[in-house]
């Protein structure tokens, strides 16, 4: 039995008619949707001193984009600056982001580094290449095998359990936000800085990396990783102006570099 059109529209007006409300439902459809389909997962690992905080700015345009987000506080700094103590290591550091990308079943990261945080991030590649799509090592430490970040330093030692944070006028933070930064910084446990990491080059298979150097930060060591990197052509490179703690600084340049990386 067929069914009749409304009165007062012919069938052809009637099929018209639902095909045009058909293309206002898809244009309807809320942007963060339509990101789903190319969500990412970024994995954002802070420095020395630093905690989670550090990555709120950013972790909320992407988020606000459609992706996921992840920025853990690794164990002895920041929220679990309780915990600090002789057995933290920078072994319990990257296991601190392994165990976050095997616990909640992370795919196809973009494992991001900042300073110190390459030690952490090279180790977890180290392990985990295979579920990591991209690397970026942000104003990082790019160790070689064997060496600790006093090593990449060139030599440098320390006499603190627990290592009192550089000042943030000294990393170049902008002015604003100099005494925000230096109100949430906390001791670092030395033995981060001085256990030796194992490096066999597995995290070089990961497909893309990325070095970006912040020009208002004096430092040999990471001049020379932007030169190594320069130098191989599996290797993406930036220069960013501003300050060593570009996701405070420069928080909408750097969101939308991880983006288009990603």
């Amino acid at each position: 039995m067929s069914i009749p059109a409304p009165t007062g529209l012919t069938r052809r007006q009637l099929v018209a008619a639902m095909t045009s409300l058909a293309g206002v439902s898809a244009l309807a459809v809320p942007p963060t949707a339509l990101a789903a389909a190319k969500r990412t997962t970024f994995v954002l690992v802070h420095g020395a001193w630093h905690g989670g905080w550090c990555w709120r700015r950013v972790a909320d345009r992407l988020s606000a984009r459609g992706h996921y987000v992840v920025a853990p506080t690794l164990s002895g700094v920041g929220e679990r600056s309780h915990l600090a103590g002789d057995a933290i290591n920078l072994t319990t550091q990257v296991n601190d982001v392994i165990g976050e990308i095997k616990w909640k079943d992370l795919d196809r990261i973009v494992l991001i580094g900042h300073s110190y945080g390459g030690m952490v991030i090279t180790g977890v590649a180290e392990q985990l290449h295979e579920r990591i799509a991209a690397l970026v090592y942000l104003d990082a430490f790019l160790p070689t095998d064997g060496q600790s970040a006093g090593d990449v330093l060139g030599g440098a030692t320390w006499t603190d359990r627990l290592v009192p944070p550089i000042s943030a006028t000294a990393f170049g933070v902008n002015e604003h936000d100099r005494a925000w930064v230096d109100a949430k910084m906390t001791p670092h446990p030395v033995g981060c800085f001085t256990e030796k990491l194992k490096v066999s080059g597995a995290y070089q298979q990961v497909a893309k990396k990325l070095y970006v150097r912040a020009s208002g930060f004096a430092n040999p060591a990471f001049d020379g990783a932007l030169a190594r990197c320069r130098a191989d052509q599996h290797w993406q490179t930036r220069v960013m102006n501003c300050g060593h703690d570009i996701m405070v600084d420069q928080p909408a340049e750097l969101s939308a570099l991880l983006e288009r990386l990603a």
